[in-house]
Order: structure tokens, then C-alpha cells, then sequence
């Protein structure tokens, strides 16, 4: 609420009544006197920082002309409602337009502000998108149940700020937060707007698949999700396998895994054929999919153990993006792979020290039951190799050693081909959902192939020491494919407040990467073969 003495200087300024109060804090409390859910819509627009450190801030187009529209009465209040807005604060202020009885303005920073060599992301893009999720946020605060969004000159990142800004799982609760619908403001970038509202909505989908608990997310009940999902494309084919294709496939290390809980195991196959061609060689996604991991008989402590619902991470962003390609009718071919089971111990399940047999006749000794994930995708990433894949991309919350090695800052990408590193790369740099290479040595495969018992052991015989790298140096053992990709994206399975667009819990991440690198797939011609 503006002090007395602001509310002097201001009316003095503009010569007339003010209209009621702005809120300088990030809190987006209501003025005295205002009405929550009052008709109208709300606003969202965006100033640029000054270049120099005591300049004037900038409008965007659409903020210039919101302040045109009323005779300059915003501008007059952001000069003296308090220092220049900083990257990132806003301030809100109402009763300026009959039409938006609330407007928030953002701080989106450097005006020029674009691809930043020492984060590896474009500045700018994730400048807007961080903004506009708090003033959208705000808005919903103030329970206005629509709010039109200014472009701030990147109509898909803005789109992206609001639709992953507003997004929370509350399925399950009686009291929910309101719904507001954001829509794109004043602006021809409609076709941008709508493909960033697609990238968003595919990584609430891995979202909210990740954050359901693990009972009401079942192997079969997020194949049936999915397959709802997709029903509506015709050039989408899903087969939901049953434990006995399972078996007759001679996956018997995934089906290792599944025999300790009373849930069956699934393998969901996706088909999107969006190639012009549909023989044209596909790229394969593989996700790890263990809807809950208890660790088996190697039981995880029981502390933080309810966050193990989401350890079908990789199969919930490899699917999500499934689904957003086929929305955005992207012209290649597609398949989705995703073995989904649970960790469970029981009389039937894994013991440490067990030996068993993947699809290709490598035999494991099971030294960890839980280290499971890589005994789904040891089987999954061999059937891959049917389907004559252009490249194959797996996704994987593989490794806890993932989260100590870089945290929530970049997924962990383990590769044999530059060509698939540089479209990953240069595609998480667009979507701000950041990758990092990480080492695939042959220091790191002598430590699972000297074993015992088998052919290999499911954890390095040093232990703990590169976890991550010897859970990649595994897999790697079940793949030919001279084009191949792991993504061990532990460390980025849940936000606390490190992604400022997306709210605490699952993060969904990195599926607008993967759907990003898609489309750049999808444009490049070159021979990988």
C-alpha cells in the first residue's frame, strides 16, 4: 500500500485522484478496499532495467502502450512507488483501466540481455519466463481468474513463464487454488504464444505424472493416462504390453525387478509416425519407469523414501514429449519406450547377489536391488535396437551420485556421439533447462564388467566413487547404436525454489529440451547414419 507521503507526492505529480493503491512487495497483497474476484481481467507487462545504473526503465511495446492508454498514470506511479524494478520484483497496481482491475508489472532485466556462455542458457528467455510466473502468480493470488500476459518481446518464453508458473498439483485437496487462464496480450505473436503454451502444458503433464502418488499412479494406470493423452492423433499408435509379452521378449532383468510387488509390469510402446515418410528411421526415447522404488531388499531409508513415486521420472518426460511433438505435428518420426514396474521387497524379489539374464544374454549379478533403473533399461535399450533408430535417447532418475555431482543446476548427459550432444546442447540453451556432458571412460567399465558371478555387476566394484559414471558405463553394455544418449536426470527431478518459474515439487524436467531437440532434429538433414 503506498505510504501517505507517496500518495502525496504522486497525486501532486499527476494532478488528478489516483487510483487505489500499488503493492511494492512480491507478496501480491489486495489494496484497502479491493475487491477479490472483481469482473475484469488482469494484467501482466514488462519494463526493462535500465542500462545504465541511475537511467530511466524501459516499457516493452505493449507496457509503452498500456501507459499511452492511461495518460501515463503507470509510469508516474513506478517513478515514485520506490527504486527501479529489479530482474525478477514486481509491483502492482490497481484501478488504472476499467478492463484490468489489477496490473502487475515485471522486472525483466537487461533489455538486451540474450545467450550467456557462462550459464549456457539464452538470459533473456529465462529472464521472461522467471517474471512473468510471478506476476501471473499474483493475479491468481488475487483470485482474477483470467490474465492477459505481454509478449515482452518472446511470446513462447512468456507463454512458458505462465503456464508453468501457475501449474500445481492439487488433485487431491479440497481447497485448491483458483484457476486463471492466461492469455497472450496485445500482440500478432499468437502462432509463438500457442507453440510456448504446448512446451509448457507437455511438462506439466510429466509434472503432474511425477507428483501423483504411486498408488494412484500404477504401471498400468500411466500407460492408460498416456494413452488417453494421445488418443486424439491419428497418426499415434500405443501398445500397452502385458507381463506376458514381457516375458516372451526375454527381458528377464526387468521382469527381475517387477516380481517383487503385486503390481504387474507394463511396457508401454509409442508410435508417432509424423514424418512425411513413415518408414524414415525413427528417433527412439527410452524413459526408466518405476512408478514407486523402495529399493527392494536393499531398502532406501525410510526418510524422503514418498519422493521414490516420482522414480518414473524418465519415463513420464520421454512420454510428455511424446505427446507435445504429436500437438505440434513435428514432421519426424517418433518411438516411446517405457518399462514401468515397482521396487518392492518381498519373498519373490531380487536378493542381492542374484544373477540375471537381459534380452541380449548378458548376465547381471544384482549386487543392489536398488539399483534397479538400470536393469529396466538394460532390456528396454535392446529392444530399442529393433526399430532402426536414427538415435537413441534414454531418460533416467539413474543416480542419487547424479544429484551429488551437479545438482539441480543440469541433467547429466553420457554420450558416444558429438552430433547427438550438440543438438541436445544447443537445445537446452533455448529452453533453459540446462545439460551438461559428463565422462563415458572405459575406466568406468572395467569397474561393472570385473564381476564374479556374471558378465556384469549392477553397481561399480568401487562403490560409491562415480556412481553416475558406472550406471552410464552399464548401459552402455546393452547398446550398438552409434548414436546414443543417457540422461541421468536425478538431480533435476524435484524443484525446492532453484527454478523460480516452477513451483516446489516435481519439476517435469527436462522435457521442453527434449521436445526442443526433437524439433531440431526434425530439421536437420544431415546423414547420421
Amino acid at each position: 500500500m503506498l505510504l501517505p507521503w507517496v500518495r502525496r507526492v504522486a497525486a501532486r505529480r499527476l494532478g488528478r485522484d489516483l487510483p487505489l493503491a500499488c503493492s511494492c512487495s512480491a507478496q501480491g497483497l489486495s489494496p484497502r478496499g479491493y475487491s477479490r474476484g472483481a469482473g475484469g481481467k488482469g494484467l501482466v507487462l514488462g519494463i526493462y532495467s535500465s542500462e545504465k545504473d541511475e537511467g530511466a526503465a524501459q516499457f516493452t511495446s505493449a507496457g509503452d502502450a498500456f501507459n499511452r492508454l492511461v495518460s501515463g498514470k503507470l509510469s508516474e506511479l513506478l517513478s515514485v512507488c520506490g527504486p527501479p524494478l529489479k530482474k525478477g520484483k514486481t509491483r502492482i497496481f490497481h484501478g488504472l483501466h476499467q478492463d484490468f482491475p489489477s496490473v502487475v508489472v515485471v522486472g525483466l532485466g537487461k533489455k538486451n540481455a540474450g545467450v550467456n556462455d557462462q550459464e549456457n542458457w539464452n538470459e533473456g528467455k529465462e529472464n521472461i519466463r522467471a517474471a512473468v510466473a510471478v506476476g501471473c502468480r499474483q493475479i491468481q493470488d488475487l483470485e482474477i481468474p483470467c490474465v492477459e500476459v505481454d509478449p515482452c518481446g518472446d511470446a513462447q518464453a512468456a507463454a512458458e513463464g505462465a503456464v508453468l508458473g501457475l501449474h500445481e498439483y492439487n488433485e487431491l485437496k479440497q481447497k485448491k487454488k483458483p484457476v486463471v487462464t492466461p492469455q497472450l496480450h496485445a500482440s500478432a505473436e499468437s502462432e509463438a504464444w500457442q507453440k510456448g503454451v504446448i512446451y509448457a502444458e507437455g511438462q506439466n503433464l510429466a509434472r503432474y505424472l511425477m507428483e501423483a502418488p504411486a498408488n494412484y499412479i500404477t504401471p498400468i494406470k500411466f500407460a492408460e493416462h498416456i494413452e488417453q493423452k494421445l488418443r486424439s492423433f491419428s497418426n499415434v499408435k500405443v501398445h500397452i504390453r502385458p507381463e506376458s509379452w514381457i516375458a516372451a521378449q526375454q527381458m528377464g532383468a526387468f521382469l527381475s525387478v517387477a516380481k517383487g510387488s503385486a503390481e504387474p509390469p507394463i511396457f508401454l510402446e509409442i508410435h508417432y509416425l509424423g514424418s512425411a515418410n513413415t518408414n524414415d528411421s525413427p528417433l527412439v526415447f527410452v524413459g526408466k519407469g518405476v512408478t514407486f522404488d523402495s529399493g527392494g531388499i536393499s531398502l532406501k531409508p525410510s526418510s524422503g523414501m514418498d519422493a521414490m513415486r516420482a522414480d518414473m521420472g524418465g519415463a513420464a518426460t520421454i512420454c510428455s514429449a511424446i505427446v507435445t511433438a504429436a500437438a505440434l505435428n513435428l514432421p519426424l518420426n517418433i518411438i516411446g519406450l517405457a518399462p514401468l514396474c515397482e521396487n518392492m521387497p518381498s519373498g519373490k524379489a531380487n536378493k542381492p547377489g542374484d544373477v540375471v539374464r537381459a534380452k541380449n544374454g548378458k548376465t547381471i549379478q544384482v549386487d543392489n536391488t536398488d539399483a534397479e533403473g538400470r536393469l529396466l533399461l538394460a532390456d528396454a535399450l535392446c529392444y530399442a535396437h529393433n526399430f532402426n533408430a536414427r538415435a537413441i535417447v534414454n531418460a533416467a532418475t539413474l543416480t542419487g551420485a547424479m544429484d551429488v555431482a551437479l545438482g539441480s543446476a543440469a541433467t547429466g548427459v553420457f554420450t558416444n556421439s558429438s552430433w547427438l550432444w550438440t543438438h541436445l546442447y544447443e537445445a537446452s540453451i533455448l529452453t533453459g533447462d540446462r545439460v551438461w556432458r559428463m565422462p563415458l571412460f572405459d575406466h568406468y567399465t572395467k569397474q561393472v564388467t570385473d564381476c564374479p558371478l556374471a558378465d556384469l555387476s549392477n553397481i561399480g566394484k568401487y562403490s560409491r566413487a562415480g556412481g553416475a559414471c558406472t550406471a552410464a558405463a552399464f548401459l552402455k553394455e546393452f547398446v550398438t547404436a552409434s548414436h546414443w544418449a543417457h540422461l541421468d536426470i536425478a538431480g533435476v527431478m524435484s524443484n525446492k525454489d532453484e527454478v523460480p518459474y516452477l513451483r516446489k515439487g516435481m519439476a517435469g524436467r527436462p522435457t521442453r529440451t527434449l521436445v526442443e531437440f526433437a524439433a531440431r532434429l526434425s530439421q536437420d538433414s544431415h546423414n547420421t547414419r
